[in-house]
């Protein structure tokens, strides 16, 4: 079990972040650029000192400000795979993967017996003697992992592990790596910015917003209920907070909607763009959520285009290229909006 509680001032960053992962359990950090992520990850390996907190891992302290405690990074039992993977261009793969076990005190027998043995398990066997510049960015990314993984750490952290990879290889490896992370029964934390890659290696994500967390659980709960504009855009739907009562929930900036559901109290509210529907007149019948607004903006996507509304409460609608048409919509033209109550989710603030 590793339980880190780690406050960091650097620079404008004022990271204060708690957080417990079992062994087995692959947690994805996931948040904005300058949200403290590296530092986080950096701190966790010992090369950013605290300013408070505690770390302990298996019961064995790392870290702990109020006594003074900072065990050297080359003493803790982790393996980081850096964003840049950090190989040593002069060195060959094996030797590479070796070098992490040399540093340990492997002798070099033994050292280079791991590492080949550690190739061969990620698949690299026959690039044994190719130097990084030899290899594509999947197969650098797996001797950086091989590295990591040669001296039996507790503790894996990865750091933006595919940011270095075209986006045409991304999928691939991405599939590639969550294969080789099962097959690791440590602690894994994923440092990334990006969602698809957050949802498809972990088992939980921790999102993290100006140094602090914002919200955490598994990808289907961050999904389903987001807590951050942040979140709801990664998600790719529309959220809100107000005060609700009896299904009304009073918006902040002065708006309000109608809801089905039964939520009391200091709420958010989500509403999926395809559940926005617009009108060149206001709609007939008694629609419960109806206002004027302007498209501000159209983001064509493929067969969908996303529209955003300005006025009386800002929203994106998703709607397809014919309804555009239909609708002579265009950036300042006005349009009615019009939302069902049962479509619009709401659950505690």
């Amino acid at each position: 079990m590793l339980r880190a509680q780690i406050a960091v001032r650097l620079g404008t960053l004022d990271l204060d972040v708690a957080i417990d992962v079992a062994a087995g359990e692959i947690v994805a950090v996931l948040g904005p650029n300058g949200a403290g992520k590296t530092t986080f990850l950096r701190a966790l390996s010992g090369l950013v000192p605290l300013d408070a907190g505690r770390v302990t891992l298996d019961e064995v302290v790392f870290d702990d400000v109020s006594t003074g405690i900072h065990l050297a990074p080359e003493r803790r039992p982790i393996g980081v795979v850096f964003q840049d993977y950090l190989l040593f261009p002069h060195l060959s793969a094996l030797e590479n993967v070796a070098f992490g076990l040399r540093a340990r005190g492997a002798s070099t027998k033994n050292a280079r017996a791991a590492a080949e043995s550690w190739l061969d398990r990620l698949d690299l066997g026959p690039y044994k003697e190719a130097r990084p510049r030899a290899l594509s960015g999947g197969q650098a990314q797996r001797v950086a992992l091989a590295r990591a993984l040669a001296t039996e750490p507790r503790l894996l952290l990865l750091d933006e592990p595919l940011a270095a990879l075209d986006a045409s290889a991304r999928g691939a490896v991405r599939r590639d790596l969550r294969r080789h992370l099962a097959s690791f029964d440590g602690i894994r934390i994923v440092i990334t910015h990006d969602p698809l890659e957050a949802v498809a290696l972990a088992d939980r994500l921790v999102i993290l917003e100006s140094g602090r967390v914002v919200q955490t659980g598994s990808p289907a709960e961050v999904t389903r209920r987001p807590r951050s504009r942040y979140v709801a855009d990664l998600v790719g739907v529309n959220l809100f907070r107000g005060i609700a009562t009896a299904g009304h929930v009073a918006l902040r900036g002065g708006a309000a909607i109608q809801s089905a559901d039964g939520v009391d109290g200091e709420v958010f509210a989500t509403v999926h763009p395809r559940a926005v529907a617009l009108h060149r007149a206001r709609p007939e019948g008694s629609p419960r959520n109806v206002w004027r607004g302007h498209a501000s903006a159209l983001d064509f996507q493929g067969d969908r285009v996303r529209v955003g509304i300005e006025g009386e409460m800002p929203i994106v609608a998703e709607v397809t290229p014919a309804a555009v048409r239909e609708l002579d919509l265009a950036e300042g033209g006005e349009v009615w909006v019009s939302v069902k109550a049962t479509e619009i989710s709401v659950y505690p603030a």
